[in-house]
């Protein structure tokens, strides 16, 4: 069987996800790959395998006999990698005698960092903690490709399943808008008039992340309009000012934002945003995790 010896563990995943989904569209979504990209490694995967894994019917995906029978070793497949990739990064994170702490966005928030590093570092002081900065493309800041031990990132998460979390802080959502915006002369704005504002947007690999910042929960079902996509602080400056479209930020990221040009304003009729310190449930136990997580929970609780 020297055809089934290259399988990647990528294409297994692949395919349990369609498995799962029974549709290649939301498969391709989970996945953060697009739909046609993944068709086609499936299809290469049943050529190197010899046997169709899924039907592709008029109605809808579903498992063919061979698929059905693959299906539960690929799932052990993948979950013995996972257990395997996490015992790499333990040894790995071990030897390195480092905690990789991953953020998108800087996080200002009254002295936050400083605070919890040097609590941090008083209890553990054979550690060096590095500060990871991340683009927007990735909304687990590192956690999900193993680049960061634990992350501050803005809620929901990606495949959220993977991940705990505690909350640092809990911000008003404001709107940003060009200072010569129509709404920029009131106080308020209610979130109603804004809704059929062009919008900008995170790159479409922030998946929930960006469904939370175009505030799909608020909008009753109706699509946003999405004026530009912005992957940086200084893009959405650039962006703004460009009168491309309006955006929502927490309160705590406003002075990033309120450069020449551009003002923010409350919005009534919005939950607020939160803001996590995250990692990896694999690595829940380890202690540094722990530790840096426990020093996180003191700093707040100080606040």
């Amino acid at each position: 069987m020297a055809m089934t010896s290259d399988v990647h563990v990528r294409d297994l995943r692949y395919f349990v996800t369609v498995a799962e989904e029974l549709h290649f569209t939301h498969a391709a979504a989970r996945l953060y790959v697009s739909q046609p990209a993944l068709s086609k490694q499936v299809r290469a995967l049943e050529r190197q395998l010899g046997v169709e894994l899924l039907d592709r019917g008029p109605r809808g995906v579903t498992l063919t006999e061979a698929g059905a029978a693959l299906l539960p070793h690929a799932r052990s497949v993948l979950a013995a990698w996972a257990e395997g990739a996490a015992a790499l990064d333990a040894v790995r994170a071990a030897a390195r005698g480092t905690l990789v702490v991953g953020m998108s966005t800087s996080p200002g928030r009254g002295g936050l960092l400083p605070a919890i590093r040097s609590r941090f570092t008083a209890a553990h002081p054979e550690v060096t903690v590095r500060l990871r900065q991340v683009s927007w493309e990735d909304p687990t800041a590192g956690l999900a490709d193993g680049e960061a031990d634990v992350a501050f990132v803005w809620l929901p998460l990606p495949d959220a399943g993977r991940y705990g979390w505690t909350v640092v802080a809990e911000e008003p959502r404001l709107v940003a808008l060009p200072e010569t915006h129509p709404l920029a002369d009131r106080r308020e704005v209610d979130f109603a008039d804004l809704a059929d504002e062009p919008f900008l947007a995170l790159p479409q690999s922030a998946g929930p992340l960006r469904d939370h910042w175009l505030a799909l929960d608020e909008r009753d079902g109706r699509p946003p309009r999405i004026g530009a996509e912005i992957a940086s602080t200084e893009e959405t400056y650039e962006a703004l000012v460009a009168g491309l479209g309006v955006c929502l930020l927490a309160s705590g990221n406003a002075p990033l934002i309120t450069l020449g040009g551009v003002v923010t304003r409350p919005v009534r009729g919005l939950s607020p945003a939160r803001y996590a310190l995250a990692w990896r449930r694999t690595d829940a136990d380890r202690p540094w995790v722990r530790a840096y997580a426990r020093a996180c929970g003191e700093v707040r609780g100080q606040g």
